[in-house]
């Protein structure tokens, strides 16, 4: 096989090109499938393009952040297709990024506190924090001493947070579909008095569709029941289509980040929680794919650094654009499965996000209709739920600050103070069950900064 390859590629100069910047050979793969394959995980992950928008220009009250949704669009398209094509020519892996699930609720999350706190330019100042992350992201990358922070967070918190903000998320989409109302005894309440509206004859078949795809392994499965989503809504007049189906972002937020503001003491807690997820999901995502694609070498990631370089680039980039943070996706998993092994699976994800830009009055009419793209968050909260087996709950000075920090994201409403339930509780407990010496010193240290901050909080409030 590797002959009458090599023969091919001496007879067509391209694919001579294409296997110089791949090596296309070396993998026993081709052009035509590292392109289906990057195709398929553009459509398992194209979600994010309807449902970014939607997520970062309105908070969890509904109210607008002050970013426009077209102008996320054009952020996400841009800072994904760059960090995809770095991962792809740089570190040679096919792995797609883009905003991460979670980090975009916490940015909308960190964008209401500071809105709380009288800040007139919260969301610039989000993306400063954003970018600031990024920043240390990268140096960390480039110099390869990720292995403090991974040391200091333990396996069960790090899952806990995964959890919480997994409920969270699909809490949010359970109120976008009108499925849960506010009720001033209870808090919330099953909305009945909707049952038969068009909210939830459109939010019931998004999830079903996606559910039963899912089920059956059908690659895109959030994709396709967001567009069976649009059909229903379609059908019930709750969409006002556009003149043109063609068009570009008519606003951006490009640069419009506040690093200044960003960089304060009472500040600090959301950086180091930004840098914190961003790391350990794409520390997850890339052994998760490399596992997948057969590229782990004696337990160890072979260009690791590189990857994450690509990542933190992303981030940065995405701050810089107007978008939260740039993450590797697990779903790139699907495209490996369809036989993606180099970079080029992930150049071609890269290119179809750039492609998607001219459909923004489309893509801007499905997002602003939130029983549409509510199915997605609460599909993607329960994808995110499977992380509660890998909590250790035979050790209470464990259980119990992870399950804090679980409950306490979606009950507190805010992704930041969840997190900070856990942070400091758990060295805490540790040091009263006489196990402090488990406790990396960055935690006593976050739990402290935590402490001080909520007292100041407090204090000016």
């Amino acid at each position: 096989m590797s002959l009458k390859t090599n023969s091919h590629l001496r007879q067509q100069p391209i694919l001579i090109m294409f296997d110089a910047l791949f090596h296309l050979v070396q993998h026993g793969t081709s052009i035509r499938r590292e392109i289906s394959a990057g195709a398929t995980t553009f459509l398992t992950m194209a979600y994010i393009l309807f449902v970014q928008p939607a997520m970062l220009s309105t908070d969890f009250a509904g109210n607008p952040t002050g970013l426009s949704a077209d102008a996320v669009l054009l952020a996400t398209c841009l800072a994904s297709a760059l960090a995809t094509m770095i991962m792809g020519l740089y570190a040679h892996y096919p792995i797609a990024l883009a905003p991460g699930m979670g980090q975009n609720a916490f940015f909308v999350a960190v964008i209401m506190a500071l809105t709380s706190a009288g800040r007139e330019n919260a969301w610039q100042t989000t993306l400063g924090i954003v970018f600031v992350a990024g920043i240390v992201f990268f140096v960390l990358s480039l110099l390869g001493i990720r292995e403090l922070l991974l040391q200091a967070l333990s396996t069960s918190i790090r899952n806990s947070i995964a959890v919480g903000i997994g409920l969270f998320i699909a809490l949010i989409g359970l109120m976008h579909g009108g499925i849960i109302v506010d009720h001033p005894a209870t808090l919330l309440q099953l909305n009945q008095r909707q049952v038969l509206s068009a909210d939830w004859a459109v939010f019931w078949c998004g999830l079903l569709v996606t559910a039963a795809l899912s089920i059956r392994k059908i690659p895109g499965s959030i994709l396709w029941g967001i567009l069976s989503a649009t059909v229903v809504a379609g059908g019930f007049g709750q969409l006002d289509w556009p003149s043109s189906a063609v068009g570009f972002p008519q606003h951006h937020a490009i640069f419009q980040f506040d690093v200044v503001g960003a960089l304060t003491l009472e500040y600090l807690p959301y950086i180091f929680i930004f840098l914190y997820m961003d790391l350990f999901d794409t520390m997850g995502t890339l052994i998760g794919v490399a596992e997948q694609a057969d590229m782990m070498r004696d337990g160890k990631l072979p260009r690791a650094r590189q990857a994450f370089t690509a990542d933190a680039i992303g981030t940065v980039a995405g701050a810089c654009m107007g978008t939260s943070t740039v993450t590797s996706y697990i779903e790139s998993t699907a495209g490996v499965q369809q036989g993606g092994k180099t970079g080029l699976t992930a150049v071609t994800v890269a290119i179809l996000f750039l492609l998607a830009l001219p459909f923004t009055p489309l893509i801007g009419v499905i997002g602003t209709y939130q029983p549409i793209t509510a199915p997605a968050l609460v599909l993607v909260g329960a994808i995110m739920a499977r992380n509660v087996t890998k909590i250790k709950w035979s050790d209470p000075s464990e259980s119990i600050p992870s399950f804090l920090t679980m409950i306490g994201i979606p009950l507190c409403f805010s992704i930041a103070d969840g997190i900070a339930l856990g942070l400091i509780s758990y060295p805490i407990l540790k040091s009263c069950g006489g196990k402090g010496r488990e406790v990396h010193w960055l935690m006593f240290v976050v739990a402290g900064l935590l402490i001080a901050y909520f007292v100041f909080r407090a204090g000016s409030g």
